[in-house]
Formats: C-alpha cells, sequence, structure tokens
C-alpha cells in the first residue's frame, strides 16, 4: 500500500513551511496566489488527500455480503438461523453494507451447485450459517476468490476464519447447574460427530460428568437427528436400564422434543424428569414448558462475523482464526431440585 503523502511531504519539496501549505490548500489569506497554484499543483501530483477527502471516503464504501444458508436448517420450526440472518443484516446495515441471501437446496448441495451469486460474482464476500457438507465447503473455496466467514461452526478441513458460540463451556454450565441441582444421572441428547457443535457440547458435558465421578452409559448418549440433520428423536424412558433423572439437549428445538416425549410416556417434566437445551430460541407453541437454556449472543456473532469479512474484502491478506462467543445461561421452568 503506497505511503501517503503529508503536508510536510509537500512543504519540503516546494521548500515552504507546513502551515503556507496547509493555508494554501484550505483556502486561506497569507499566501500568494502564484503559491497557492503551485501547492496545488504539486499536492495533486504527489496524490495528496486532505483528511476530511479520506473520512468520507471510508464512510461511503460499502459492500455486498454474501449470506449462504442450507435449505435442511430453515425447514419446519428450526428458524433459529432466521434469527441469525437478521441479525447479519442490521450489522451490515450499520457498516454501509448490504446482504444477499441464497438458501442452498438439498439436492444442490449433494451435487455441489454452486451459489447464484458466486457464480454471477455478485458478492465481495460470503458468510455461510450453519455447517455444509465438507465436499461442498471445499468446492466453494476452490471455485470462488471472494473471502469467506463460517459463522456457527468451523471446518477443521479448510481453516477459514469462523465464529462460533462457546457450545463446550455452555454445555459445562448447564450439566454443572444439573448438579448443583442434585441430579446424578444425566445423559445426553445429540448425535455426536452431525455438526462439530453437537460435539463440542458433548464434550462439555462429558467433561461436568468426569468431574463429578460419574461415568457415561452408551445408552446415556443418545441420536436427535440423522447425519443430514433431520430432528427425531426417538427414545423410550422405561427402556433406560439406569434412568436419568436429567437430559442436557444440544438445542431447544431437541429439548422440546424430549419434553414432548416424556410427556406422551406418562412423565412430568420438570416434576418427574429435568430437561435443559441450547441457543435459547424456540419456535412458540412447540412445548408447554419453558425450557432451562444457555443462550447464545447472535448479535455479537454476527456482529464480529460482519466485522471480520469486511476486514477480509479490505486486505486479502487479514487472518483471524476461531472467534469464540460466550453465552450465559438462562434460568426457566424445566429443572427441578431433587434430594440426595
Amino acid at each position: 500500500m503506497a505511503k501517503a503523502v503529508k503536508l510536510a511531504d509537500i512543504a519540503e519539496q516546494l521548500g515552504v513551511s507546513t502551515v503556507t501549505v496547509s493555508k494554501a490548500l484550505s483556502g486561506q489569506k497569507g499566501v500568494s496566489e502564484a503559491m497557492r497554484e503551485k501547492i496545488k499543483k504539486l499536492a495533486d501530483e504527489m496524490g495528496y488527500k486532505q483528511p476530511s477527502a479520506i473520512k468520507r471516503e471510508k464512510v461511503q464504501k460499502s459492500y455486498n455480503i454474501g449470506v449462504i444458508v442450507a435449505e435442511k436448517y430453515l425447514g419446519g420450526y428450526d428458524s433459529f438461523y432466521w434469527k441469525m440472518y437478521q441479525s447479519i443484516n442490521m450489522k451490515a446495515v450499520q457498516k454501509e453494507s448490504f446482504t444477499l441471501l441464497e438458501v442452498i437446496s438439498l439436492t444442490g448441495e449433494a451435487e455441489l451447485s454452486l451459489p447464484k451469486m458466486v457464480l454471477e460474482q455478485k458478492a465481495d464476500g460470503l458468510i455461510i450459517v450453519g455447517r455444509l457438507q465438507t465436499e461442498y465447503l471445499a468446492a466453494l473455496n476452490q471455485n470462488t476468490t471472494v473471502p469467506i466467514v463460517y459463522l456457527d461452526f468451523y471446518d477443521e478441513h479448510q481453516m477459514s476464519d469462523a465464529v462460533i458460540s462457546n457450545g463446550y463451556y455452555g454445555s459445562y454450565m448447564l450439566t454443572n447447574y444439573l448438579f448443583e441441582m442434585g441430579h446424578k444421572n444425566i445423559a445426553y441428547v445429540g448425535t455426536l460427530l452431525c455438526t462439530a457443535s453437537i460435539t463440542d457440547r458433548y464434550f462439555g458435558y462429558a467433561r461436568s460428568m468426569m468431574e463429578h465421578g460419574k461415568k457415561v452409559p452408551q445408552e446415556w448418549v443418545i441420536p436427535d437427528r440423522n447425519m443430514e440433520g433431520v430432528v427425531n428423536v426417538d427414545m423410550s424412558y422405561d427402556e433406560f436400564k439406569e434412568k436419568p433423572t436429567a437430559f442436557v439437549c444440544n438445542s431447544d428445538l431437541t429439548a422440546s422434543r424430549v419434553v414432548n416425549l416424556l410427556e406422551e410416556q406418562g412423565y412430568r417434566v420438570p416434576e418427574d424428569v429435568s430437561v435443559v437445551g441450547f441457543d435459547n430460541y424456540l419456535y412458540p407453541g412447540l412445548c408447554d414448558v419453558d425450557i432451562t437454556t444457555f443462550d447464545v449472543d447472535v448479535k455479537e456473532m454476527s456482529k464480529k462475523a460482519v466485522h471480520i469479512l469486511i476486514k477480509k474484502i479490505e486486505d486479502n491478506r487479514y487472518k483471524q482464526g476461531i472467534t469464540i462467543v460466550d453465552g450465559h445461561m438462562v434460568h426457566k421452568n424445566s429443572v427441578k431440585k431433587v434430594n440426595n
């Protein structure tokens, strides 16, 4: 990047003071017209820009930010990513930029069909919300030159910049809370290796169990979805050899399914069994119990993703790595204290 021309550089060339140069360029008195013209001409030749002009250029600069999300995350009631997109859009507008949303269909993801905004070169940079298949991410990285930021997931294969919530610590806190409430038999609901976030949350749960001297039986690790991400919890509480008194779920949507299953099988939450979730987002009407959860700071995550992407657009050498955004527990009505 070329070095910015200063008043002192012009003054040195002409053998005058910086005060004289400043007066000439700002139209003040005290400089002859001949010298004023000479100073202006040299300033133009050297590419000098006044601070006010530089500031205006920065303020007026705007970008088209492409937002890509998979169709599988937007079906039914799992609209957490709609909320995230709205937050991205608000942060982009604050940065004098615009967002373009494109939903990748299940077929498009399977066939590695690139987004239209990439093929038509309409976006200056991309934010990918929610993990797409590894093969799709690889194809996208190989076939676009614009910078990319991952939001709410990371990919160990691409090593791209990413912004994620603190799933590991959040799940650890939730499990610790259940122990504080007297629970010892605590199960985890989430399909391991389906997404990095589900697996990270499992390890937070497992750490808490280990620290409390509890082994995790295989039957206490309960899948909640298939590998395509379709949520479908299927369990029978009466079939557990050692019944859990509480469930740590990887999302509020999964937690709501667990609550409904337990109620269908004749158990009450929290009177008989306690349940906690994650995200602090649930479509209204899916569950009749307010679920204790870990709140994900969507606004801060979106803010950081937009900030990082714009820095990458302006400097293609910029590298941020993985940014972890903290959240906090939200206590509601799905946990009951039990006696040891």
